[in-house]
Parts: C-alpha cells; sequence; structure tokens
C-alpha cells in the first residue's frame, strides 16, 4: 500500500467525499494534478469530455454520477451544471437545447420533448392521481412543472438538474446568486438542483396577495421581488442563509464541508452576489472570516456555526457593530466566532502598533 503524507491523506479524503470514488482513484487522479483537490475538481468541471473523467467514471461505474453531480453543484454551481449538462445529454439534444424559446417562454426541446414522450400534462395536484378537481392556477402550475422534467416516466413529480438549469435560466436567476437559494426556499427543493411537484405548485400557489405566478412571465418577474426582500428585510434573508444550510451539506452528513461553506458564504455576504455586504471600508470582514476559517480552524461548518455566521455578520452591520463591544467572552457564541474575535482585535492592534512606529 502506497505511503501518503498527511496532508496528501487529507486530499485524498476531501476528493473522495465529492465524487465518491475509490481511494486509489482519488490517489491517481490528486498525483496529475500536484495533491490540489480544488484544482482537479475544476479539472473535471472544464473538461468533461476529457480522457481522465472517462477514466474514472468506468472504473468507479454509474453510481458514482448523481452522487458527484449533486455535490460539485453544491460546491460550484454553474460549472457543475455544465459538467452534467454535457456528459449526461446526447449531443443531439443538447443542440436541440441550445434553441430560442417560443412565444411562450417554453424551451422547444422541451416542447418536443413533451410530445415525444406521449405524456400529457397533469390535470390534477399530484401526477393525476388524486380525485379533486384543482384551481386553474393549479392546473397552470403543473403543466408548467411537466415542461421541465427531465424524465416523464421515471419520475413525474421531479424537475432534476437538467430541467432546472433550463427554468432558472428562463426566470432569470443566475446560479451562483442569493436569488438562487431564495428559489430553493420558496419551493423547498429537497437539494440543489431539484424541483419537486407539490412544493413547486404550493409554493407559486400560496404567495400572499392577489396575483397569480402560474407563468414564467410572472414568475421572473417575482424574482426581482425576492431580491430586493433579501436586500431589505432582515429576517428573510436570515431565512434564506439558514434553509441553505441543508442544502450545502452532503446527502447524509451532519456538517457543511469547509469549502463549500466558504463558497456559500462569499455568495451571501458580497452585495455584488445578491447578500449582505459584510466587508466594509474600515475592516474587511469576509476577506478576515475566510483567512481565519481556513488557517485556524479548518474544520465542518456544523448547523449551530452556520446559523451563528449569520448572527455574527447581521450584528457586526448594526450601528456600532463594528468596534466589537458587543463581544463577552461568557455571551453565547460558539468557540469559532470567539477566536475570531480574539482574531480580528489582535489583527487591528499589530495595525495600530505599526502605525505607531512608522
Amino acid at each position: 500500500m502506497p505511503t501518503y503524507t498527511s496532508s496528501q491523506r487529507a486530499a485524498i479524503a476531501q476528493f473522495t467525499s465529492f465524487t465518491q470514488t475509490k481511494e486509489s482513484i482519488a490517489a491517481k487522479f490528486l498525483k496529475s494534478h500536484d495533491w490540489n483537490v480544488e484544482r482537479a475538481l475544476d479539472s473535471i468541471a472544464s473538461a468533461p469530455n476529457s480522457k481522465e473523467l472517462k477514466n474514472i467514471v468506468s472504473r468507479s461505474g454509474h453510481a458514482f454520477l448523481p452522487t458527484f453531480f449533486t455535490i460539485h453543484a453544491t460546491v460550484i454551481f454553474s460549472r457543475a451544471f455544465h459538467l452534467y449538462y454535457h456528459i449526461t445529454m446526447p449531443p443531439k439534444r443538447r443542440a436541440s437545447r441550445q434553441g430560442l424559446p417560443s412565444n411562450s417562454g417554453v424551451p422547444m426541446a422541451t416542447k418536443k420533448r413533451a410530445k415525444a414522450s406521449g405524456h400529457k400534462s397533469h390535470r390534477f395536484y399530484q401526477s393525476g392521481t388524486s380525485s379533486t378537481p384543482v384551481s386553474a392556477v393549479q392546473q397552470n402550475l403543473g403543466k408548467l412543472f411537466d415542461q421541465y422534467r427531465d424524465n416523464a416516466a421515471a419520475s413525474p413529480d421531479k424537475i432534476g438538474i437538467d430541467g432546472a438549469q433550463v427554468y432558472l435560466t428562463e426566470i432569470g436567476v443566475e446560479l451562483d446568486e442569493v436569488a438562487h437559494l431564495a428559489i430553493c426556499d420558496l419551493l423547498q427543493c429537497p437539494s440543489i438542483g431539484e424541483f419537486e411537484r407539490a412544493a413547486f405548485v404550493s409554493g407559486w400557489r400560496n404567495l400572499p396577495g392577489d396575483k397569480s405566478y402560474d407563468t414564467i412571465s410572472r414568475q421572473s418577474n417575482y424574482v426581482s421581488v425576492l431580491r430586493q426582500k433579501l436586500s431589505t428585510d432582515t429576517r428573510y434573508f436570515k431565512q434564506v442563509y439558514r434553509n441553505a444550510f441543508k442544502l450545502a451539506k452532503p446527502e447524509g452528513q451532519r456538517s457543511v464541508p469547509m469549502e463549500t461553506a466558504v463558497d456559500f458564504w462569499q455568495m451571501f455576504f458580497q452585495a455584488e452576489k445578491g447578500g449582505v455586504q459584510w466587508n466594509t471600508t474600515s475592516t474587511k470582514w469576509l476577506d478576515l472570516w475566510i483567512e481565519y476559517y481556513e488557517n485556524n480552524n479548518k474544520r465542518p461548518v456544523n448547523k449551530d456555526l452556520w446559523n451563528m455566521v449569520g448572527e455574527l455578520v447581521l450584528k457586526i452591520k448594526e450601528p456600532g457593530g463594528e468596534n466589537l463591544t458587543w463581544w463577552t467572552e461568557d455571551g453565547a457564541w460558539p468557540m469559532a466566532v470567539d477566536d475570531f474575535v480574539n482574531f480580528v482585535k489582535e489583527k487591528r492592534k499589530t495595525q495600530e502598533d505599526t502605525m505607531d512606529v512608522s
């Protein structure tokens, strides 16, 4: 058995947790990328048809694919969708999907797929199994849902990664913006890149007000409402952030891998991504938090710490919050937050001493 250094063993563990490959395959792949996990994963995403990836797939079996795509979509959203799109979809079907939408806002290939499948749109709430008639809005939402299903025969009540990418694009949502996670919260997505019929219909149907959101154009307009709400409603922002924990953590795990957590923090706590701007002119809080966590903590993020990082950001955003006078040693903050506050104070003290000397 080969002998690996501690850092190499850690890289193998990370790579296998993301891809579900065997350790021997992970080691060989990492070795070809200088034992850099991020570079190895990026190379998969940027070259989906590469010989390396095909070797991994052939050695690991098809069971490797769904797990890899689900987790990788959590880590680097757009590249994961790109990877899944190119590997799973035949070239002819890919080409047809790149056509312009028709006047109804439904992709031409989606219409062709629905027609070819022989499946009619559902007239009732759950796959046509209910005997109770539903409202026109529910029917419209059901038909809309049908247009984006990846496999109507095998999964009539599910939109998978392929259909989700098309749907999100058509309602004007970028994969790496907070509004994407607001949609996941609204429609109670079980994972990123997956929608279920019941939650999709109820989420859009039960919005407050007199308007109905049973068309792509109306849903697209509502995305603007969500973006505005994220920037002005602290309680709502907190709700979306906390809900994202279940989307960020791998299935069956209780914590979010550090690298994944960093990706989500960089999205949630930057205004350019539709989140809260944590960095200020006086202190680069987000940069400092990531520097501290990657160098000093290096641990997966459990639910309590995930939630409290959100609280920390909002606390610092309060008037006078940047001076940290609200923090006390006997407070109820997690140890990681306590250590971070001390880390910032030491940084500030060092900067002050340097200024005094100069």
